[in-house]
């Protein structure tokens, strides 16, 4: 669901999927730069069981995840809506990780709020994120 209207809105939801969708390529590739662009130096994330997190803590837990040689992470990106509103947006989605050689899947569903920034690109300033129970 888009709910963005006129075309400047419609752009920047398809700004937004596109920031969205390069992250997980980013974070698939684990291309740690553009793993971690996607968040404002203003990022406060809360992760259920991980409680709240700063830009740096976040892209610290992100680049050692991607640096482990035990275990490959891959992302599957859903989303749901995107709400665009001036300089703000919400994106409703579901993330999907796959662990291996674990074999485990983590499903978790959020909500990201995106800001514009002064360099015109979309990065998340805040972001809510839970796994749901299996």
């Amino acid at each position: 669901m888009l709910a963005a209207t006129g075309p400047s809105l419609a752009d920047d939801a398809a700004d937004i999927r596109a920031r969205l969708e390069q992250w997980t390529e980013d974070f698939n590739a684990k291309r740690v730069e553009g793993v971690c662009d996607l968040f404002s130096k203003e990022l406060l994330s809360t992760v259920r069981g991980q409680g709240d997190t700063d830009y740096a803590t976040r892209c610290d837990i992100l680049t050692r995840s991607l640096g482990d040689p035990a275990r490959q992470y891959h992302y599957e990106l859903d989303i749901h809506e995107i709400i665009v509103e001036g300089d703000l947006a919400v994106v409703r989605l579901t993330w999907t990780l796959f662990i291996t050689p674990l074999n485990v899947t983590s499903v978790e569903p959020g909500i990201d709020v995106l800001r514009k920034e002064a360099d015109g690109k979309w990065r998340i300033i805040r972001y809510l994120s839970y796994e749901e129970e299996q």
